[in-house]
């Protein structure tokens, strides 16, 4: 049985938006949706870009019947304009074996945009990579094997390369049941990925006993590359929790620094959650309560970290923060 864990909080360095309001929810989409959130953001060309993840369609049983990736557009990062067409549905991968896109992470890398995300097929997970010229379409690149997804881009080529974190699902080998940890892929042309190697273990982790894995795309500081994961607890006696009969996990999202160089070393790390569940939004009311997901991490000019997360499976929300204050959280860790 997996080790519980004490009740959390978000560190002192991060400030919600409006006190923990959503920044995107349901309300604002201009199709049918239920749940806006786990989305990927970007700066890009002085303006701000979201994808996010809609589930619609909800059939009262703990699922949905549809989900796409839908696209927002925002002046100042807080409020969003929504494009009145989704972005990316199951046709648009071209795949008949796809029955499922979502969780989408935008990066930039030499003024081109990209964009990971996942997809459900008839044979497992699979992570994806596509590019975008116009935001209209895209062009998948690359389908992992089953079963891996929660795949993010480093900004920049390192040592000539491509990098990806990521995060695979070893059931058999890790004893049956979920024991998922972040891994690291390298690339050429960001179609053929190899040199794989695990990057961050849940056992590293002090908030977590159950999963890991990637956040949004690392950015880039003087200290290191700025990461962020997400962590996952299970208690047993958490009941219902959300819109389905039993939700005992709870999500949060951690911090980490990567050596510029060689991001396979991890410099520090926060033994404390950076963003734990806390307001109305993430632990009532919604799907999945007890949820934090980071998806998208911009570094303004001034210094002023803008930090997006899904919040119970249900809203998009954002917190803000000091750069130097976030490398400060990332402690040496133990050799």
């Amino acid at each position: 049985m997996a080790k519980m864990l004490p009740e959390l909080k978000s560190s002192k360095v991060i400030t919600r938006y409006n006190g923990g309001e959503p920044v995107l929810s349901k309300k604002e989409i201009p199709y049918e949706a239920n749940c806006i959130f786990n989305a990927g953001v970007i700066k890009y060309h002085g303006q701000y870009v979201m994808a996010f993840r809609n589930d619609y369609d909800y059939n009262g049983k703990g699922a949905f019947n549809g989900c796409m990736i839908g696209l927002a557009f925002s002046e100042d990062g807080i409020h969003w304009n929504v494009r009145k067409e989704p972005f990316i549905t199951v046709e648009d991968i071209h795949d008949p074996d796809v029955i499922k896109v979502y969780d989408p992470r935008l990066t930039v890398i030499e003024d081109t945009v990209y964009l990971c995300f996942a997809v459900d097929t008839k044979h497992g997970v699979r992570g994806g990579i596509g590019v975008t010229k116009d935001f209209k379409k895209v062009e998948v690149l690359s389908l992992t094997a089953p079963d891996n997804r929660n795949m993010v881009l480093f900004p920049e080529k390192i040592d000539g390369r491509y990098v990806r974190l990521e995060r695979p699902f070893p059931v058999y080998s890790r004893g049956g049941v979920d024991r998922f940890d972040t891994w690291m892929s390298y690339s050429n042309d960001l179609r053929y990925w190899g040199d794989t190697k695990l990057l961050l273990a849940v056992e590293d982790v002090p908030f977590a006993n159950d999963k890991i894995g990637p956040g949004a795309p690392p950015i880039k500081t003087d200290a290191g590359w700025l990461t962020l994961f997400h962590s996952v607890d299970i208690d047993r006696t958490r009941g219902k929790n959300g819109w389905e009969d039993q939700w005992q996990k709870r999500y949060c999202a951690g911090i980490m620094l990567l050596d510029l160089k060689d991001p396979s070393k991890i410099i520090g790390m926060s033994k404390d959650p950076l963003i734990a569940p806390e307001t109305e939004y993430e632990t009532e009311g919604g799907f999945r309560t007890n949820v934090i997901f980071p998806g998208g991490l911009i570094l303004e000019d001034n210094g002023e970290v803008k930090i997006y997360y899904g919040a119970s499976d249900t809203v998009e929300c954002m917190a803000t923060a000091r750069v130097e204050d976030l490398i400060t959280l990332c402690k040496p860790i133990d050799k």
